[in-house]
């Protein structure tokens, strides 16, 4: 089994449709959200459609999810998080709302190898920054590869006999990590939509489940229309400048 796995898009269709026309090409069987799906970007209602028409085998809420539906205030979020909020959570349809609060919790079991979550295994909204956080995550996990976002940094983390390392990936368009029997790992395959890493690029990855292994790909998408839709959006215009920057 061949999984497409996409998190914090973002709001962003610019960098999704890159993605998808990327991945198909490479070929996939099914598909993994992990969550933030919305926020920051100018385009909320498409994205929702995108990745109701992907039809995921498994998806999980992010805390922009939640917030812009209505399940949580937006407390923690800075000034220009909470404005985008606010506008994403007016320009949402009704139906969108709905379909975003129903989203699961995660973590969520994807098959015997593989599971989801937005923030961490032991909390959604945990983010996962340094090794102590990574090696409390692997403990936790219930599968030989958790696949997490939230953080929008590409990351990856293994833990085997007691022995724990983080192993990259490479900041290469394409990055294969091969994946070891009787280890487990921790992936973040980095943010289809707000790259917070440096480089603006957007990220996705495959799992080939019965290879193996792991391939992570960073595209090149017409950022300057997402940043044009940010600014006729009348968002905060910071989030036009991330997205170039990618930080």
């Amino acid at each position: 089994m061949r999984y497409l796995v996409l998190t914090d898009i973002h709001a962003n269709l610019e960098a999704l449709d890159a993605c998808l026309i990327d991945a198909r090409g490479r070929g996939y069987d099914a598909t993994l959200v992990l969550g933030d799906l919305v926020g920051y970007g100018a385009d909320p209602n498409a994205v929702v459609e995108r990745v109701q028409d992907l039809e995921p085998m498994a998806i999980v809420r992010g805390n922009h999810d939640k917030v812009a539906c209505g399940l949580e205030p937006p407390e923690g979020f800075n000034a220009v998080a909470k404005s985008a909020v606010r506008w994403t959570s007016e320009m949402l349809t009704s139906e969108h709302r709905d379909w975003l609060a129903a989203l699961p919790q995660g973590p969520q079991s994807v098959d015997d190898f593989v599971e989801i979550c937005h923030g961490s295994p032991y909390d959604e909204d945990a983010y996962i920054f340094d090794e102590l956080d990574a090696l409390r995550a692997l403990k936790a996990s219930t599968r030989a590869l958790c696949l997490f976002g939230h953080t929008h940094y590409p990351a990856a983390f293994e833990l085997s006999e007691g022995t724990f390392d983080s192993i990259g990936p490479a900041a290469s368009a394409e990055t294969r990590l091969p994946l070891r029997d009787a280890v487990k790992y921790l992936l973040n395959p980095g943010s289809v939509g707000q790259p917070r890493d440096g480089n603006p690029r957007a990220a996705y990855a495959i799992v080939d489940a019965g290879a193996k292994r792991v391939d992570l790909f960073r595209l090149i998408y017409p950022v300057e229309v997402a940043q044009a839709k940010v600014l006729k959006a009348g968002l905060p215009e910071v989030l036009a400048q991330r997205l170039g920057m990618g930080r």
